[in-house]
């Protein structure tokens, strides 16, 4: 695909800009991104320290900072390794296990700006091959929707839940296995 703006270069680079709703997408090469400032950066390159560098810069006001202008704000501080917040922005790694933990509550912004706003993983299953754990995902689901219906006394609905947890136990492909 040609460059957008020049239509001479192979488009390099892909841009896609969601302002109110509105979806814009824009391909250009890297000499017009350049000049159109769609891209900034240095005549050594763009590195991945400097990637990371500017995801972990994303703090959020902290309620220490918001109590008063000239208090100074103690920094957060692994008990294991010793190694601050700012270290572990500067570095983009870990220096123990127990920095995971100490700095909990700062990495949620970081992980919602990397994974487009999810901090939960909740796992990918191929469609061709995960038929079978597909299905005892659904029992699974379904079992749970049994108990909250029992514990609230909505029988009907619980038999119907019944129902399909039974029709899903006694298909073909999932006889035998346990569910």
């Amino acid at each position: 695909m040609k460059c957008q703006e020049c239509h001479e270069r192979p488009a390099t680079l892909h841009f896609t800009q969601i302002i109110n709703g509105q979806k814009r997408e824009i391909r250009v090469c890297e000499v017009c991104a350049k000049e159109k400032g769609y891209i900034h950066y240095s005549e050594e390159g763009y590195s991945l320290h400097d990637l990371l560098s500017g995801l972990f810069n994303f703090d959020t006001p902290s309620i220490e900072n918001q109590q008063g202008a000239f208090q100074q704000v103690q920094e957060l501080q692994c008990p294991s390794c010793g190694m601050t917040f700012n270290q572990f922005k500067q570095i983009g790694k870990f220096g123990c296990a127990q920095c995971y933990h100490t700095f909990h509550p700062r990495l949620e912004p970081i992980f919602r700006r990397v994974h487009a706003g999810n901090t939960k993983h909740v796992g990918k299953i191929p469609k061709r091959t995960g038929v079978h754990l597909q299905k005892r995902k659904q029992i699974e689901e379904y079992k749970r929707q049994l108990q909250h219906l029992i514990e609230t006394e909505a029988f009907e609905e619980a038999a119907k839940i019944r129902d399909k947890i039974r029709a899903l136990e006694n298909d073909g492909k999932i006889a035998g296995e346990d569910a």
